[in-house]
């Protein structure tokens, strides 16, 4: 079977001035566009439609696209951004709604708690071995010493505890974990 040749025909060519008639734009607004010229003859330059066309399309792509730099997923990440403010908000919420039924306190609480709970207990400690001498006369100074070291070690051992209660929090945290 023969096969059936097309003639390739040289696309229409208009000059600056007719193409902005038909457009109806300026020429300076043509310019702007930045399309290049399909051919020259002498001081005239000739455009293709086609390539107006093109220039036209590749330009309202060009704003489509994100900017350099830009997340592509702009939308999504807006979204994704929203959900989290939402969730932390709600987060938020449930934790205030917790410690107004007083089912948890922040950490600083418990540390101001043990605190005052070891100013309040150091004096009773500390009075331990006058007790024992009043009720006991008997007992010999070096066992009233001895009962004094052990009493001011635990009384170090109490107001420690009030300072390390965030450690003890990441402690009891990472076993939890496990």
């Amino acid at each position: 079977m023969p096969r059936v040749k097309t003639e390739q025909s040289e696309p229409l060519l208009l000059n600056k001035t007719d193409l902005c008639k038909s457009l109806a734009i300026s020429t300076t607004a043509f310019d702007k566009w930045g399309v290049k010229p399909y051919k020259k003859q002498g001081r005239q330059s000739l455009y293709s439609v086609a390539d107006v066309v093109a220039n036209r399309v590749g330009n309202e792509r060009d704003k489509h696209k994100p900017m350099e730099g830009e997340d592509p997923d702009k939308e999504l990440t807006i979204d994704y951004q929203r959900f989290r403010l939402t969730k932390a908000q709600a987060d938020g919420q449930e934790l205030k709604n917790e410690k107004e039924r007083k089912e948890v306190v922040d950490v600083s609480f418990n540390t101001f708690v043990l605190s005052k709970m070891a100013a309040q207990v150091a004096p009773q400690l500390d009075q331990i071995p006058l007790r024992l001498k009043r009720k006991y006369p008997q007992l010999e100074e070096y066992m009233l010493d001895f009962i004094k070291s052990e009493v001011i070690k635990s009384m170090n051992v109490v107001s420690e505890l009030a300072e390390s209660v965030e450690s003890l929090l990441d402690e009891y945290l990472a076993s939890a974990d496990q």
